[in-house]
C-alpha cells in the first residue's frame, strides 16, 4: 500500500531541496506541469525539464531522460500518467535523489515498491505546489 511521508518529513524535504527534475514538463504555458513548475521556480528551486519532445522550458535546457541529467537532483517530480511510473522509478532508483514525487492523480503500487527499498522518499498523488504553499511557503 502506498503511504506518503508525514507533513514534517515533506516540509523538511522541501526546505532542504534546491533542484527539481520535472519528468513530463511541457513548454506550453497553459499546461499544469508548466504552471506548477513555474511556481516552484519562482519559489527559488532550480527546475530541470525532462521531456524528449522539447528543447527547453522555463528558460532551462530539457533532457531526454533522467539519466542524461549531469547535475545533482534533489526531487524528481513526475507529470506522466501512472502507467509510466515503474519505468521512471527504476531509473530514479539508480540515482542519488532525496525523493520521487508523483503529482496529484499519479500513483502506482509497483513504482512505490521499487523505490521503497531505496534511501529516497516516495510521495504520490500529491501536488508539490500545493504542499509547498501549505508546508514550506512563506
Amino acid at each position: 500500500m502506498v503511504t506518503n511521508p508525514d507533513q514534517e518529513q515533506i516540509r523538511n524535504l522541501l526546505q532542504e531541496s534546491k533542484t527539481i527534475a520535472v519528468v513530463g514538463l511541457s513548454d506550453k504555458a497553459h499546461r499544469t506541469s508548466y504552471q506548477v513548475s513555474e511556481a516552484m521556480q519562482r519559489a527559488g528551486y532550480k527546475i530541470i525539464p525532462v521531456n524528449p519532445t522539447i528543447e527547453n522550458s522555463l528558460g532551462e535546457k530539457a533532457y531526454q531522460q533522467l539519466s542524461d541529467v549531469e547535475e545533482p537532483i534533489d526531487i524528481v517530480n513526475v507529470f506522466r500518467r501512472s502507467e509510466f511510473l515503474p519505468g521512471i522509478a527504476k531509473e530514479a532508483a539508480q540515482m542519488d535523489i532525496k525523493a520521487l514525487w508523483a503529482q496529484q492523480g499519479v500513483i502506482h503500487q509497483e513504482a512505490y515498491e521499487i523505490l521503497e527499498d531505496h534511501h529516497g522518499m516516495v510521495i504520490m498523488d500529491m501536488c508539490i505546489k500545493v504542499a509547498h504553499s501549505i508546508l514550506a511557503g512563506k
